[in-house]
């Protein structure tokens, strides 16, 4: 198990795969490393994959000093970047991890070369809301009825039920602290005003029927981020990255495919 150390001390746990431009990956809200399992494989045909968890979640330490926020998660990023020796990556952030990766990017420019955001929002009050219902799923996601309610918001019920070691991968674990701190860290981002500074060219990928980040937030960061371009999948829900395969990770290769790391 490989850690990079944060400057506060706190160690953050990474693994690499793969050869090739190193592409960057955040993951969704609470959730560790193996949420990219598989789908890191399929990037790893042409990329230097790095995953890493943050802080409280899998095999990073769990500090409770607290409080945590998205530009702390950033910094941690930072640690692993400079432990591995890479001065400039693809960044491919996934749910509250998009939100992470839109921090990285306003907050250490010159660190990333390209920018996915995968089934995310903006954060704030200009975010689309997501139903109550799913705010409750997320609430009882480490009880058995959670599985079943977060397996819906994430699949369809055909592929969940084809895949349920995928969607144990997208359960939130660890100490009941640890996921408090990151909620708290998720719903208090508001990126709303960094995004118009945002200058790596970026790919905005979302489920058409996401529920848990409805698409409507995909259309937001489009024509917020100077640029963007936009890839909605249909049929798909939050998930899409998973249910979406191949489709969806043959996107995302393309896109950094065409925007390659300066030289």
């Amino acid at each position: 198990m490989n850690h990079a150390t944060a400057a506060d001390g706190t160690r953050i746990r990474y693994d690499v795969i793969g050869e090739g431009e190193p592409l960057l990956l955040f993951n969704g809200q609470a959730l560790d490393l193996q949420m990219w399992d598989g789908v890191r494989e399929e990037l790893a045909r042409a990329h230097r994959v790095v995953r890493m968890d943050f802080r409280g979640t899998g095999g990073s330490d769990l500090p409770l000093e607290g409080p945590y926020t998205l530009e702390l998660f950033a910094r941690d990023a930072l640690a692993v970047l400079d432990e591995l020796g890479v001065t400039r990556t693809h960044v491919y952030g996934f749910s509250m991890g998009g939100k992470v990766a839109q921090t990285l990017a306003y907050a250490a420019p010159e660190r990333v070369g390209s920018l996915v955001l995968g089934a995310t929002a903006p954060g704030g009050e200009n975010e689309v809301p997501r139903a109550h219902s799913s705010t409750v799923a997320l609430r009882k996601a480490a009880t058995e009825e959670g599985r079943d309610l977060i397996a819906e918001l994430f699949y369809t019920p055909e592929w969940a039920a084809e895949n349920p070691d995928q969607v144990t991968r997208i359960l939130p674990r660890g100490p009941k602290r640890g996921l408090r701190l990151h909620f708290e860290a998720g719903n208090g981002h508001d990126g709303w005003d960094l995004l118009p500074h945002i200058g790596a060219p970026t790919l905005v990928v979302h489920g058409e029927d996401d529920e848990l980040a409805p698409v409507g937030n995909a259309g937001l960061l489009a024509a917020r981020v100077p640029g963007a371009e936009l890839l909605v999948l249909p049929g798909l829900r939050h998930g899409y990255l998973h249910e979406g395969r191949p489709k969806a990770t043959e996107g995302v290769l393309d896109f950094l495919a065409r925007h390659p790391l300066p030289a």
